[in-house]
């Protein structure tokens, strides 16, 4: 009899996978060796640094990487210890060396840390690429409050290989509600005046106050210690990539970059050394299969935390009016 999940509350909606899941979704895991053709659309269950060589150069247009932070950490069966900065950086550059080699002349480079890796981030990533930005986006949770400031904030360091590279603006555009709208000549001024109230499309900034950490009532949510939101994927991909480009993720976790990447027409590699996750990984590209939907993004643009109900209501009033014009 399979062991199953954990139980769980009626409404908790965390995807999990079974020990009968984890033998069905090995089948479509991949280990990669010197005669490998094929890797895109793939889920890769194989230590990092193996694969990472044995990946075809100049193939990608961006790389998302979400390594483990310099703490100490379980994943799963695997655990990632702290160490120094000074070794922290070597590692870093261990496999970040490998990658530049994979990248395309116009790809982007988005490298995810917390405030200790930052600087180390910072320098190696400076070493291979041209820096760009750091994001830093509010986690909305946050940890260690007793004896210091609170920290709920995370840093994405913006990489380019070249000066040559895509920045969608157009398509990761925020919308905002307007508290004090202005009026020029009666009439909104860059504004506009909708049924649930005013908004006003905002071009994006580096500091990101829109995203949750995906937790139970979310229907994105998995065991993963370190998951990142859908939504926060789905603005560096809109933003950095164009419709069939080639996504790598060298440190996939549970299948995040890959399930955006493929809900927005994009194609993907994961690279993912704990099978419990790469099998969850490709049971969430299943799952996207039928459920394209992300969680804050509707009609072509982002929606400010804590507006569902509004933008779910929008949805709403666009299908009702493209029946009506369909009369």
């Amino acid at each position: 009899m399979s062991k199953t999940a954990t139980q769980r509350a009626e409404r908790n909606r965390t995807i999990t996978i079974t020990d009968d899941e984890i033998e069905l979704y090995r089948k479509n895991l991949v280990t990669l060796n010197s005669k490998t053709v094929e890797i895109s659309n793939k889920t890769i269950w194989q230590n990092t640094f193996e694969a990472l060589k044995l990946l075809p150069e100049k193939s990608f247009d961006l790389l998302f990487a979400d390594p483990p932070y310099n703490l100490t950490k379980q994943f799963g069966e695997n655990k990632f210890q702290q160490t120094s900065l000074d070794e922290y950086e070597i590692w870093l550059d261990s496999w970040l060396a490998d990658c530049a080699k994979l990248l395309k002349n116009n790809a982007s480079v988005y490298i995810c840390g917390d405030w200790r890796s930052a600087s180390a981030i910072q320098r190696i990533g400076m070493k291979y690429f041209k820096l760009r930005n750091r994001i830093t986006w509010e986690r909305e949770k946050g940890r260690g409050a007793n004896a210091n400031w609170k920290n709920c904030a995370e840093d994405i360091w913006f990489f380019t290989v070249s000066d040559e590279f895509t920045f969608n603006l157009e398509n990761v555009r925020l919308k905002r509600k307007v508290l004090a709208p202005y009026k020029d000549n009666g009439k909104p001024k860059d504004w506009s005046e909708e049924s649930d109230g005013n908004f006003r499309l905002t071009a994006p900034s580096n500091l990101w106050t829109d995203i949750s950490v995906p937790f139970w009532s979310m229907p994105e949510n998995t065991d993963h210690p370190t998951q990142k939101p859908e939504k926060l994927l789905a603005k560096i991909i809109l933003a950095s990539t164009n419709e069939n480009d080639l996504v790598l993720d060298p440190f996939l976790g549970s299948g995040t970059t890959s399930v955006v990447a493929k809900k927005l027409n994009r194609n993907y590699v994961g690279i993912e050394l704990e099978e419990k996750f790469a099998c969850l990984a490709e049971k969430r590209l299943h799952l996207a299969e039928n459920e394209k939907s992300i969680q804050g993004y509707r009609d072509g643009v982002f929606w400010e935390r804590n507006t569902l109900n509004i933008s779910q209501r929008s949805k709403v009033k666009s299908q009702k009016s493209k029946v009506l014009n369909s009369l």
